[in-house]
């Protein structure tokens, strides 16, 4: 399973870390991916999936299916 966010396609970002002298070497930033289980009413059952905490906060707001559709996932899948 990559680093990424199943509904939202979120991923790394590529940066820098600067030191005091000014020495940038490259790292990742990392977006926060959380296991979560979600009631899927329209499917009546729990749906397993890799979530951003963003992802999160707006499932609560526009719902399960409303986000799988506008990303292209088929639920039945999961």
């Amino acid at each position: 399973m990559s680093r990424k966010c199943q509904l939202t396609g979120k991923k790394a970002n590529n940066g820098y870390s600067v030191s005091h002298s000014h020495i940038r070497t490259h790292k990742l930033q990392h977006a926060n991916l959380q296991w979560k289980k979600v009631w899927w009413p329209q499917g009546k059952k729990w749906v397993k999936l890799k979530l951003s905490t963003k992802a999160i906060k707006t499932l609560q707001s526009k719902g399960i299916q409303a986000m799988a559709k506008q990303a292209g996932i088929d639920l039945n899948k999961f």
